[in-house]
């Protein structure tokens, strides 16, 4: 094995996030509790307001945090242990009252994320993790997109010169207890069930199947969540399973995917959930819709989940929590998911 030298280590991006949420403390935090982790990781964003985060998370007979400019990602590498490398773009707003949504937060967080896609794509840096941004304020921005991943769709497809439709997304929520991938994302609930269809489905199960067979170095054992309760008892409760994810899930394995289901969703998490103590039955359940495959995962550890983003030509990692604008600014936001973020895009980028 090579050793990972100065010279040779990741560059990863951290984009601040919201500037009136708590993205920016958590990477504070998260540059000052884990130094060994966030090596060679940046800061894209506005240096005041990282500043201003670095005062809300001070401690009392503990060195203040520097907060660095640095003009290069490459520069990241030089910088010593705790002190939080800023990256500046023009343009960006500087500190926002907290807590309070603003067009100028949506817009300066969709910069970041932007500069960011571009930056991996381009291959100068490893991957990005993005803090987290707010929906509302990023639609006041006049964004036209509801989250990070479909903002991170659009600018790999456009990198590519593609369709939106040519470069299919998929968010995985991930724990090293429990991984799920979602057949659809930001849908309102009924939108939701009708974006169950035999081919969402089936392409579900192909990225998964992509993603985790190179980040595994084997096949995965995927398991696959109904929609309905019990499975829908043989079409009692709705008819899904039968017409559409059965047909589907049988696709996949005629096509050598090792995919089986669909089984409860009240009890299919459980399965795959691996712990010392009881190794988990799959490596990933495919759930149908947003909540039904997040809410499992966040039960375990909200600061032990990370969103990974599947199916675009770059490494995205983000911690399994929004902006909390109630805390903000007060220094009490945990920055224990951003961590895990970072190491998971570290895994990610070195395969």
């Amino acid at each position: 094995m090579v050793p990972i030298t100065q010279h040779s280590l990741p560059l990863l991006a951290i984009t601040q996030g919201d500037p009136a949420g708590i993205g920016p403390e958590i990477i504070a935090k998260a540059f000052r509790d884990a130094p060994d982790q966030m090596q060679g990781a940046f800061v894209v964003g506005e240096l005041a307001t990282l500043r201003r985060a670095a005062a809300c998370v001070r401690r009392s007979g503990v060195p203040d945090l520097p907060v660095a400019v640095i003009t290069s990602a490459a520069q990241a590498r030089a910088m010593p242990p705790r002190c939080v490398p800023v990256l500046p773009l023009a343009g960006l707003p500087g500190p926002l009252p907290f807590g309070a949504v603003a067009a100028e937060g949506g817009r300066a967080a969709a910069q970041c994320v932007v500069w960011a896609a571009q930056a991996a794509l381009r291959g100068e840096i490893a991957g990005l993790v993005t803090a987290p941004l707010n929906k509302e304020s990023l639609h006041a921005a006049g964004v036209d997109y509801p989250g990070h991943t479909e903002l991170l769709q659009a600018q790999a497809a456009a990198h590519a010169g593609v369709a939106l439709a040519q470069m299919p997304v998929r968010m995985m929520l991930a724990s090293d207890e429990l991984c799920t991938v979602l057949v659809s994302i930001h849908l309102a609930l009924r939108d939701a069930i009708d974006a169950v269809t035999p081919h969402n489905v089936l392409q579900t199960l192909r990225i998964t199947h992509a993603a985790l067979c190179k980040s595994l170095g084997r096949a995965p054992r995927i398991v696959v969540s109904a929609l309905n309760p019990h499975a829908g008892e043989a079409g009692l409760f709705g008819r899904e399973e039968i017409e559409v994810i059965g047909p589907a899930i049988a696709a996949a394995r005629r096509e050598g995917l090792d995919a089986t289901g669909p089984w409860a969703p009240d009890t299919v998490f459980m399965r795959a959930r691996n712990t010392p103590m009881h190794p988990g039955e799959f490596d990933v359940v495919v759930a149908m819709y947003h909540d039904q495959g997040l809410i499992p995962v966040k039960y375990l550890g909200v600061d032990k989940g990370v969103n990974v983003t599947l199916g675009l030509p770059l490494v995205r990692t983000s911690p399994d929590h929004g902006t909390a604008f109630d805390i903000a600014g007060t220094g009490k936001a945990d920055p224990a998911s951003l961590i895990e973020a970072v190491r998971w895009a570290r895994r990610l980028s070195a395969q």
